[in-house]
C-alpha cells in the first residue's frame, strides 16, 4: 500500500525535517502550513528536487472548517491517507499564569489540543477499517515540557502537551484494533524558531548530551513511528530529548 501521510505545521522546523524525511522514506506527503507560503513551498521543492512526491496545503488547524477542507483537499490530490503527524503548534505567552488573559489560554488549547483532536478525528474517518479504511499511524508530537511544566514562563505550552500525551494514551486504546497505531514524540529542547535563541544558547550546554536537538533528529523518531518497523507500537511516547529527563 502507498504511503500518503499529512503533516501538519509542516512548512519549518520539526515539520519540514519530518516531511522531507518521509518522502525520502517513499511517502506521499502533503505539507500543511497557517500563513508562510512561501516556507511550505520551499519544502515542497526540496522533497520533489529529490524525487519525492508533496502537496502543500493551506489550513489554520486551531479552524474545523480549514481542516475538514485541508483533509478534502489531501484525499484529491494524493489519494488514500495512511499517516497523520499532529505538530502544528504554538507556545503562547511566555509569562505566569497569573499575567495570562482568557483570549491567550483559548488560542494556544485552540491549536495545541482542539486542532490535534479535529485532525486525529479526520484522519480516523479515513483510516479505521470501521470506518472502510485500510489501517495507518497517527502520531502527535508533544513536548518535554509536559513532564517539566516550564513554571514561570510556559505553564500554558506545558498543560497543553500534557493534553497531547493523554489524548494519545487513550486513542491508541480506541482504534488499535481499527489497524490505528497512535504514538507520541516528545521532543527536548530543538534548534527551530520557537525557542528564543537566548534559551538554546544558554540550556543547550546543559543538556546532558551536551547541545540541543537538530529537527531531523527529531523528524526520524516520528518516521519510524510511521513506518511498518514500528508495527507492535502503540501509545509509546518516545522522548528525544538527549538525555533530559
Amino acid at each position: 500500500m502507498s504511503k500518503v501521510t499529512l503533516i501538519t505545521g509542516g512548512s519549518r522546523g520539526i515539520g519540514a525535517a519530518t516531511a522531507q524525511l518521509c518522502a525520502a522514506d517513499g511517502h506521499a506527503v502533503a505539507i500543511n502550513y497557517r500563513s508562510n507560503a512561501e516556507a511550505a513551498e520551499t519544502v515542497r521543492q526540496a522533497i520533489e528536487s529529490a524525487g519525492g512526491q508533496a502537496i502543500v496545503v493551506q489550513a489554520d488547524t486551531g479552524v474545523e472548517a480549514d481542516i475538514q477542507r485541508m483533509f478534502r483537499e489531501v484525499d484529491s490530490a494524493l489519494g488514500s491517507l495512511t499517516g497523520l503527524v499532529n505538530n502544528a503548534g504554538i507556545h503562547g505567552p511566555r509569562d505566569r499564569l497569573d499575567t495570562l488573559a482568557a483570549e491567550d489560554i483559548d488560542h494556544v488549547l485552540n491549536v495545541n489540543v482542539r486542532g490535534y483532536f479535529l485532525c486525529a478525528r479526520e484522519a480516523i474517518l479515513r483510516m479505521s477499517t470501521k470506518h472502510g479504511g485500510s489501517g495507518g499511524a497517527i502520531v502527535n508530537v508533544s513536548s518535554g515540557s509536559a513532564r517539566l511544566g516550564n513554571p514561570g514562563a510556559g505553564v500554558l505550552y506545558a498543560a497543553s502537551k500534557g493534553a497531547v500525551n493523554s489524548l494519545t494514551i487513550g486513542l491508541s486504546q480506541e482504534v488499535a484494533g481499527e489497524g490505528i497505531r497512535v504514538n507520541t514524540v516528545a521532543p527536548g529542547l530543538t534548534a527551530t524558531d520557537m525557542p528564543p535563541p537566548d534559551k538554546l544558547e544558554s540550556q543547550g550546554p546543559g543538556i546532558p548530551i551536551g547541545r540541543v536537538a537538530r529537527p531531523e533528529e527529531i523528524a526520524e523518531a516520528i518516521v519510524w513511528l510511521l513506518s511498518d518497523k514500528a508495527s507492535y507500537t502503540a501509545g509509546a511516547n518516545i522522548r528525544v530529548g538527549g538525555g533530559r529527563i
